[in-house]
């Protein structure tokens, strides 16, 4: 089928190290520009030519310019297509409000593939379904307002597959996914001299930093004394973080994180050119001694943004759109290369080392147990477990731990069925103006500056086991303005808010509190006391229901028009994964190194207990890239 985005990033090779960083501009294609403003109006002549096998016949268009939208990731994609009597001629995409990182190959390689091909026989783009169907819809509604044959488009183009390429690369480390975790080490290891071949499945590098909170550790850094904590450590760290996974960490693993996310974070910083909200300051959370997370600029999309331009800068070869498949072993069960496939090539990469950076699995249900399955899921498409399956493999035969266990937050708004996307930005915000949290009865049921934990605990106790965020006027200003940073538009918000709670995601409002409580269901006389009760705490300083800080209670809730935003379980972060060294080796069921195998970042199970707090898994997965990349190479001197 026709899907124009490039498989491959690739530089030549150069024995300098300087000399290849310099190569950037030599790339043979650049991916993440098409959405550097707004409007992204791209604008596609028709191929020369007759177009080959079912092709519409000459004269089945109403000549004219045509427009039509359709809903996408985080709002409305709009498309303009022109057609002369007998072709397609330009496909724009007038606006759109998709995610960067995500959206950039669709909204480009698919209007292309529709005007070359003159076809609607278009493959989406793996993880970016949504935008990918949005782009085709839109341009099927253009098809048929122009009295185009829409089913005949839809096999137009349509030709057998060819054989396949066969290639083998040769290099010191192939890194198997490209997250936080792979890019970090790609970037680490071209740093210490490797060469190194990234394989990403997807169209783009990315991960799952690049939707998520945009929070990180940075416990022991030159950054955390610079926003004013100087006395945290690598004990108080460790004792946080097994408390918070009920002990279930592996120790050498929890304390090697402590030990080393300080340096990273300084590297981050200094080296790859990270930056960090110092403005915004350290984050208060119930579930640190001490304040130890800080937001990155930008957010997630913009820290994963930066470490893609360091990857492109480093001298790497990147293969995107290109599925790893099988370790390589040889006869002594050494880890010796990696198979994998594009739409064109096959691929044998012989490496000498093999990190797996794959990422999680909350995306393969054949992997979760039922208490997982239940909950609403608001991680990435590419979240599957390749690493997991490739290691556990019967050539390999890895161990894996802690498998049934998944980080769960209690802030999640079903956006559609099964999906979700996060409000704990705009919480973590609200929480410091006037907004609780209260059950479908209209009771406040909890500290909202509790632990995610403690919060999702009794979260699960409720009515259809959901709470809503309770919110005045100035305060849910104050709310939706930090949603972004989950991926929700402006345009999202409106068209829930025009819902007004018929529908899921619930964002209801109302002038009163009476209106608000029968717009969903609720007791009025109830909602009402609950709001006079916490307005009598913020006056005398005192929750003496659940203990929120005075720092917390210095707003009473005021003016309307009031706000219920639903609050239901959400996850995209596993816990368990394959065991490992202190030095990120693989090991088998034997309980053996398996030569030549390393893996970082989500795909490493036990770090985190059954449960991470805020802002832990980008830093293990930065902190583990890192420390991998350096293992490989000191392993291979």
């Amino acid at each position: 089928m026709f899907l124009y985005s490039q498989n491959r990033y690739a530089y030549n090779k150069k024995a300098n190290q300087e000399e290849r960083k310099a190569m950037k501009k030599n790339w043979t294609i650049k991916t993440g520009k098409a959405l550097a403003a707004c409007l992204l109006a791209f604008s596609l002549a028709a191929c020369s030519g007759t177009p080959k096998n079912e092709e519409p016949a000459a004269g089945q268009y109403k000549a004219g310019t045509y427009t039509a939208s359709a809903q996408g990731n985080n709002g409305p994609v709009e498309l303009e297509v022109t057609f002369t009597a007998d072709a397609i001629t330009s496909v724009v995409v007038k606006s759109q409000q998709e995610t960067e990182a995500i959206a950039s190959a669709p909204l480009t390689s698919i209007p292309q593939a529709i005007v070359d091909g003159q076809t609607l026989a278009v493959d989406v783009v793996s993880g970016a379904t949504h935008t990918s169907e949005a782009i085709l819809a839109a341009a099927e509604d253009c098809v048929a307002q122009a009295g185009g044959d829409v089913e005949a488009l839809k096999t137009a183009g349509n030709k057998t597959a060819a054989e396949k390429e066969a290639k083998t690369l040769d290099t010191d480390l192939v890194v198997v996914g490209g997250g936080a975790a792979g890019m970090a080490a790609t970037i680490r290891a071209e740093e210490l001299g490797l060469n190194v071949v990234l394989v990403e499945k997807m169209s783009f590098m990315g991960g799952a930093i690049s939707i998520s909170g945009g929070n990180q550790v940075v416990m022991g850094s030159d950054l955390q004394k610079q926003a004013g904590v100087s006395d945290d450590s690598v004990e108080s760290m460790v004792e946080d973080f097994m408390a918070n996974g009920a002990n279930l960490n592996v120790p050498e693993l929890i304390q090697l994180y402590a030990e080393n996310v300080g340096a990273t974070t300084d590297w981050l910083h200094d080296s790859a050119k990270l930056n960090f909200d110092l403005d915004g300051g350290l984050h208060k959370l119930a579930e640190y001694s001490h304040d130890r997370e800080l937001a990155y600029e930008g957010g997630g999309a913009g820290a994963a943004k930066v470490l893609r331009e360091d990857v492109e800068a480093s001298g790497a070869e990147v293969l995107l759109n290109t599925r790893a498949s099988e370790l390589i072993t040889d006869e002594t069960g050494a880890v010796v290369g990696v198979q994998a496939a594009d739409e064109k090539t096959e691929y044998t990469i012989n490496a000498k080392a093999v990190l797996l950076a794959t990422g999680g699995y909350g995306n393969n249900k054949d992997l979760l147990n039922e208490e997982m399955k239940s909950a609403l899921y608001y991680g990435p498409a590419s979240s599957t477990g390749d690493g997991i399956v490739m290691a556990t493999a019967e050539n390999v035969k890895a161990a894996t731990r802690l498998m049934e266990y998944g980080k769960r937050y209690p802030n999640g708004i079903e956006v559609s069925e099964g999906i979700a996307k996060s409000t704990i930005a705009g919480n973590i915000a609200a929480f410091s103006e006037s907004a609780i949290l209260i059950n479908k009865e209209g009771q406040r049921v909890v500290n909202e500056k509790a632990s995610n934990r403690t919060i999702l605990e009794t979260e699960l106790k409720q009515t259809d086991g959901l709470l809503y965020l309770l919110m005045d006027a100035s305060t849910f200003d104050i709310f939706k303005g930090k949603l972004a940073t989950g991926g929700i538009s402006e345009g999202d918000i409106n068209n829930w808010l025009d819902n007004n709670g018929k529908t899921t995601p619930v964002f209801a409002h109302a002038d009163s509190l009476a209106e608000l409580a029968g717009i969903v269901g609720m007791d009025a006389e109830t909602l009402e006391n609950t709001v006079k009760t916490y307005n009598t705490f913020v006056q005398n300083g005192k929750d003496e229901e659940f203990g929120r800080a005075a720092e917390y209670l210095t707003k009473e809730i005021g003016e309307g028009p009031y706000y219920l935003v639903e609050q239901k379980p959400r996850f995209a972060t596993t816990m368990g994964g394959l065991v490992v060294t202190t030095n990120l080796e693989v090991k088998n069921t034997s309980d053996t190194v398996i030569p030549g195998l390393y893996a970082a970042g989500e795909t490493v199970g036990g770090v985190m207990g059954d449960d991470s707090p805020s802002g832990a898994n980008n830093g293990w997965a930065l902190t583990s890239g890192k420390l991998a990349a350096e293992a490989i190479a000191e392993a291979l001197k």
